[in-house]
């Protein structure tokens, strides 16, 4: 089964603005409708390819899930006070989401080890249904065995992504049996000093960039 895949949310910056918009990364292009198309967030600076800090942080959704070992995972819980990488997308994914996601392995690599056991890489799957626990655990072990993969209802999980200004849609299967996953590109750093996302990270920012980011992230300071 073939699968396709439409990046929502890819960042477009004008005006020290991040406007959040649908695009089609295989050849079609997303409405701009709904929740996800008015939602504007300020930021400081307008570098799409480095950690934008934002002006109004987010707050840390309240997201109950099933992690990658089948066993029930409280976001706000689990992950206070460390910091931690957010990420919706989906291991199907033929591009963006494996190449941030070992990207961000890469990076987290290069910590000295008392900060890797501080950070939290957090996967939140965009396509609970074929995204199974033994899926997810198989995909990031691949990767970071200590990062965590998430799955459970969709609706659930689109309300945490749209939260946070990243939007997604449930999987459509199309007539020539192929699916379309519609998912954001974003990877949002929040702070351990307070829980919320001050610094967004767009697709194309590369390992390099983490890795030089990472010591003052975890630091809850901007990079």
């Amino acid at each position: 089964m073939r699968t396709t895949v439409k990046l929502a949310a890819t960042a477009l910056v004008t005006a020290s603005v991040l406007t959040l918009a649908g695009c089609g990364a295989s050849g079609g292009t997303g409405s701009g409708s709904g929740p996800d198309a008015g939602n504007a967030v300020s930021i400081s600076g307008a570098d799409a390819k480095a950690g934008t800090l934002l002006d109004t942080p987010f707050t840390k959704p309240n997201l109950l899930l099933t992690d990658h070992h089948g066993k029930p995972y409280d976001l706000v819980k689990e992950t206070a006070g460390h910091p931690t990488l957010l990420f919706f997308g989906y291991t199907h994914c033929p591009d963006v989401c494996p190449t941030t996601m070992s990207d961000l392995a890469l990076a987290k690599s290069k910590l000295p080890a008392t900060e890797q056991a501080k950070l939290r890489v957090v996967f939140v799957s965009s396509d609970p249904e074929r995204d199974t626990p033994a899926r997810l655990n198989a995909w990031l072990g691949a990767m970071d065995p200590s990062f965590i993969g998430l799955t459970g209802t969709f609706a659930t999980i689109q309300a945490a992504a749209r939260s946070l200004g990243v939007g997604i849609d449930a999987p459509v299967k199309e007539k020539d049996g192929s699916i379309t996953v519609t998912h954001g590109a974003e990877v949002l750093a929040f702070w351990p000093k307070d829980d919320k996302a001050h610094v967004l990270y767009m697709s194309g920012v590369t390992a390099e960039q983490y890795e030089a980011d990472l010591p003052e992230l975890i630091r809850s300071e901007a990079p």
